[in-house]
């Protein structure tokens, strides 16, 4: 499976026709990712979590102290999961100036260091995070008495899904013999 996101340009009179195209029979799913599913269900216990806090706060005028911390913790699982599927589809910033100006040869080799540093990052940031998980894992939250190590093994997961994504992108691109930041067009369907 590609991990590739390609958009393809079209005109005003290409998107007006659409209207009269048939319907799709369904949504085609297959284009997420386990790391895509679990961030969305992590966001909607946020969500309801920070609706019960505004309902019973602004409603019920007594706040459950709870629901704060849970939506705060939520978050940061949502970002570190999220930030998973940033990688398998090549979303984070990136800077390919340089790129344009290279010729092909050291933009191949620059564009594999990069590949091989982002990997070995993730890679140290799993270590760390182990590290901090077996310092204070067994902390209780503040409102609830829950072990934090809950909302850092969250963290750590998101950190695994990186390493294992940046491995499986520098993999498609040394087989394809070029990344996004050598030729970004190819990735966003400007490039015929």
């Amino acid at each position: 499976m590609s991990t590739v996101e390609v958009h393809k340009q079209i005109t005003a009179d290409e998107i007006a026709h659409t209207f009269e195209d048939e319907v799709p029979k369904g949504a085609d799913l297959g284009q997420y990712a386990a790391e895509d599913w679990l961030a969305l269900a992590i966001f909607w216990i946020m969500a309801l979590s920070v609706f019960l806090q505004f309902f019973t706060r602004y409603v019920l005028n007594d706040s459950y102290a709870w629901t704060e911390e849970i939506a705060t913790y939520c978050l940061i699982a949502v970002v570190f999961i999220g930030s998973a599927m940033c990688v398998r589809l090549s979303r984070h910033i990136q800077v390919d100036l340089v790129f344009r100006y290279l010729p092909h040869a050291p933009a191949r080799v620059l564009s594999t260091v990069i590949d091989l540093i982002r990997i070995a990052f993730f890679g140290y940031a799993i270590k760390l995070v182990w590290q901090f998980i077996q310092i204070i894992g067994d902390e209780r939250m503040t409102t609830i008495k829950f072990q934090k190590g809950f909302v850092y093994y969250a963290v750590l997961l998101g950190f695994v899904l990186m390493f294992a994504r940046s491995i499986q992108i520098a993999v498609e691109n040394w087989r394809r013999g070029y990344s996004i930041l050598e030729r970004p067009g190819a990735f966003d369907g400007t490039e015929r």
